[in-house]
């Protein structure tokens, strides 16, 4: 009985914080975005800074039309927002957030929520070609080809951490870090988020769903609470990237304390680094789709092959 609580405790705690965090990420990447660009809306609306938009946004996808195309393949068309957001619920549940503090504490967990991740991309391709649009199938195939292209390097980095700590376990990784390893891994640390920006198609890596070239890709067609899941998605991969990134590369809730603060150590980690990304988004242009593929094959993978060699030459020798 007691495991049947605990469990459906840690299920309820991670169901909370996959609510609560990308909604908190994406008022943040408004306000930053705001300052950055002197956005009137954001800063403004409602007052104390601009408190009312995100309730104004959630209004104006709650009353718009539910519009399914004529031509679509009308399950396949309704299924795909659910299946960009789900697999993100997925992998928060092995991602943990202090010492015994996770879902699940998986003996693979690395390896799981890789896979996860991956499973995403899936609704983006229902969605560009139940949609019966050909900008929305190009999006899709757009999004097909930068997953190829970019999940070699993002594996690559995340196994040589995984042999730098002789684990594929989350928690274990995050015990046996040390922080010297940033000295090592930094290459590594590069390429593992630079390619967790372009699987998220978040700019300047958002060549499936470039407005100015085919209208919002894989999205054209889509309206109302549909469309905000896709969005919900995209805050989400945010908190899962900047998650695992946290717990790779920077210690998870390794710090001060780390016995009675760890779990905060962790959120603020998190939040630093959703802060690169929505930083990423207003500083560079977007990418061509040629520059977008010899940046990862030209560089991103080299770059990743040599600090796996590195890593394992690190390795021996200690």
């Amino acid at each position: 009985m007691v495991d049947v609580v605990d469990l459906a405790l840690r299920t309820g705690c991670v169901f909370v914080a996959f609510l609560v965090l990308p909604l908190v990420v994406g008022q943040t990447e408004h306000k930053v975005m705001a300052h950055m660009q002197s956005r009137l809306g954001p800063m403004y609306a409602g007052g104390f800074h601009g408190w009312a938009q995100l309730v104004a946004d959630g209004v104006k996808f709650a009353q718009k039309e539910d519009v399914v195309p004529a031509n679509a393949d009308r399950r396949v068309f309704q299924l795909a927002p659910v299946l960009a957001l789900v697999p993100y619920l997925v992998a928060l549940v092995a991602i943990p957030l202090a010492p015994g503090l996770v879902g699940v504490d998986l003996e693979t967990g690395l390896f799981f929520v890789i896979a996860v991740m991956g499973v995403g991309v899936l609704g983006s391709l229902m969605g560009g070609w139940a949609s019966a649009n050909k900008y929305s199938l190009l999006g899709a195939f757009r999004a097909a080809g930068q997953l190829l292209a970019y999940e070699l390097p993002f594996v690559l980095a995340a196994a040589s951490v995984a042999m730098a700590a002789g684990t594929l376990s989350l928690s274990g990784i995050v015990e046996a870090w040390r922080p010297w390893w940033l000295l090592w891994q930094l290459p590594g640390l590069f390429v593992f988020f630079v390619a967790g920006l372009a699987e998220l198609h978040r700019p300047p890596f958002d060549m499936p769903v470039a407005d100015a070239e085919i209208i919002f890709g894989p999205y054209t067609e889509y309206t109302g609470i549909r469309f905000a899941l896709f969005l919900l998605a995209e805050y989400a991969g945010i908190v899962v990237l900047s998650a695992l990134t946290t717990v790779l590369f920077l210690g998870g809730w390794r710090g001060p304390f780390d016995e009675w603060l760890g779990w905060l150590w962790t959120l603020l980690k998190v939040f630093a680094v959703a802060f690169v990304v929505i930083w990423v988004r207003v500083t560079f242009p977007r990418f061509r789709a040629d520059q977008l593929q010899r940046l990862a094959w030209q560089l991103l993978v080299p770059v990743a092959l040599v600090q796996l060699a590195l890593t394992g030459v690190v390795a021996v020798a200690l």
